[in-house]
């Protein structure tokens, strides 16, 4: 991003700059210096702010999912209800990937995300979206006054997860055509 870095925030460029390589060319090709050559700056001045690539994919992993997650938060911020939260996330999970199809891979391919599926306590270290949609869920129990056991619960939230998740695997694959508008989803498809 040379015609966006002008000695700013050299570490955001960095990240934007290793976005873009990932996105155009695949993890594989990311490199320190890489992302140094786009920004205009010395092979040297990345070493400034990471320690090598992995700390480098680490910072980028960490800002698709603060993307991610201001998109879901806003998608849960409209619902009148823990059911329509949890349908806007829903929407809001299939467009974001449907659009930044890459970003998809690069998170649930290669990187270690924590999702503690068992519902008897909350992980504070799980990925921020998936607490998030597990918050909603228990909210969704509360508001419809429903009882489950704990395995119960468990069995629902990878349903509602699985729904999501697959059809964003879908809308981002290249070779499937559908009629389906990924950025417009029919609620039929979420419920």
């Amino acid at each position: 991003m040379a015609d966006v870095y002008h000695h700013g925030n050299l570490r955001q460029a960095l990240i934007d700059a290793g976005i873009k390589i990932i996105n155009d060319y695949g993890e594989e090709s990311l490199s320190l210096r890489k992302a140094a050559a786009m920004c205009n700056v010395s092979h040297a001045a990345p070493y400034a702010h990471f320690k090598d690539k992995e700390e480098l994919i680490e910072a980028i992993k960490n800002d698709v999912t603060e993307r991610f997650m201001q998109e879901l938060e806003s998608a849960v911020e409209g619902g009148a209800s823990a059911d329509e939260a949890i349908i806007a996330m829903g929407r809001t999970y299939v467009t974001f990937f449907s659009k930044n199809p890459v970003y998809f891979v690069f998170l649930f391919g290669k990187q270690n995300i924590k999702a503690h599926l068992k519902m008897d306590k909350e992980y504070k270290n799980d990925y921020p979206p998936f607490l998030l949609l597990r918050r909603m869920y228990l909210k969704h129990l509360e508001e419809n006054g429903l009882e489950k056991t704990f395995e119960e619960q468990e069995i629902e939230l990878i349903k509602i997860w699985s729904i999501v998740h697959g059809m964003a695997s879908i809308a981002c694959m290249k070779g499937v055509k559908s009629s389906i508008d990924w950025n417009d989803i029919d609620e039929r498809l979420l419920v």
